[in-house]
């Protein structure tokens, strides 16, 4: 299996030197020029005519020999300093090439889910800056709430002294309905949320004058069958928001409405594989890491995916083609496929 040159290798990192088995070129060098030096000091010396009576003098002996072994020391010296020069810049190398292995290994991975460990420094700033953008998505969750309930609470004010006239009227034509037994709620009664307003709800308005966003939104709360979908997909989206994953940037391949039926039916694994078409790696890495790391996070990802299960398959069964196109298009539908591809369920 041939290996991609630009990526680089973590065994050039380990790789044995061959010149260190034996001499260098360096090593060499030096003895050639010592060789050459000590041979040129043979022919002076046999060349040199010395005088018939000199005596010994300890200062010129010494002279001597430091004229005759100091360029030999010299010699060495930088032929030693030519090959520490040499074996650091290898060793300059191989440090390379192992911390662009080591970056190359956690940017393949990362996708994937791996982590490399970190100072618990820098764990514990992570911790707080993360409760911090909790603590304020909160407040902003509340406040929108607050001001939407006080919006339609002023709507239905002003409607209610026309409507009052008119049901008035209609009661006094006709008869009580008596209560029913065993307590039946009335919005249990009610008829179920239609197609187009529940493809709606699961997208969330689009701004505060998405008007016919809101409708869909409050009927489909009042849906028993609908409102835990519809408040666990709030609650993902909202904790997905605080690390800048916003499903409007990410553009899933889309799957047929046949997968999406399978899906309903209870078939998992590589059957319904198509459904899983986010690719954005950075949403991928980010998701994964929070699901392990964050247990709130997980607990409402695995929350999320049970309800969108069993919710979906009861709209399938009534869902045209289209419907589950429209519905596979919207806010929520690629928050599942996020959770699901990273929690393993399309594997």
């Amino acid at each position: 299996m041939s290996q991609d040159p630009r990526k680089p290798h973590i065994g050039d990192a380990t790789r044995p030197d061959p010149d260190r088995g034996g001499l260098s070129a360096s090593d060499w060098i030096a003895l050639l020029l010592s060789a050459l030096w000590f041979f040129a000091v043979g022919l002076f010396f046999l060349l040199l005519p010395l005088p018939a009576q000199a005596s010994f003098d300890p200062a010129r002996f010494v002279m001597m020999l430091l004229a005759v072994f100091m360029p030999v020391a010299l010699i060495w010296v930088g032929a030693t300093a030519a090959k520490s020069a040499r074996m650091m810049r290898e060793e300059s190398n191989r440090l390379q090439a192992a911390i662009d292995a080591m970056r190359h290994a956690y940017t393949s991975q990362a996708p994937q889910g791996a982590s490399g460990t970190r100072l618990p420094l820098e764990q514990k700033l992570d911790e707080i800056a993360r409760a911090q953008k909790k603590t304020e998505a909160a407040l902003a969750h509340l406040t929108s709430v607050n001001s939407r309930a006080a919006a339609v609470a002023v709507n239905e004010g002003k409607r209610a002294p026309v409507a009052a006239p008119k049901r008035q009227a209609q009661r006094s034509d006709e008869v009580v309905q008596p209560t029913l037994a065993l307590g039946t709620p009335a919005d249990a009664l009610a008829d179920p949320i239609s197609s187009e307003d529940f493809i709606r709800a699961m997208n969330f308005p689009e701004d505060e004058r998405d008007k016919e966003g809101f409708r869909a939104l409050r009927a489909a709360l009042k849906d028993r069958g609908v409102a835990p979908l519809v408040r666990s997909a709030q609650d993902i989206l909202t904790l997905l928001a605080e690390d800048g994953i916003y499903m409007d940037d990410l553009a899933p391949d889309r799957a047929k409405p046949e997968v999406w039926r399978r899906f309903a039916e209870g078939e998992r694994g590589r059957a319904v594989a198509s459904l899983g078409g986010v690719r954005d790696r950075s949403s991928l890495a980010l998701t994964a890491g929070r699901m392990r790391q964050d247990p709130v996070f997980r607990d409402c990802a695995h929350h999320f995916l049970r309800k969108f299960d069993s919710t979906f398959a009861n709209f399938e069964k009534t869902a045209s083609d289209p419907d589950i196109a429209a519905f596979a298009e919207t806010r929520s539908a690629r928050a599942f496929m996020l959770i699901g591809r990273v929690s393993g369920t399309f594997d």
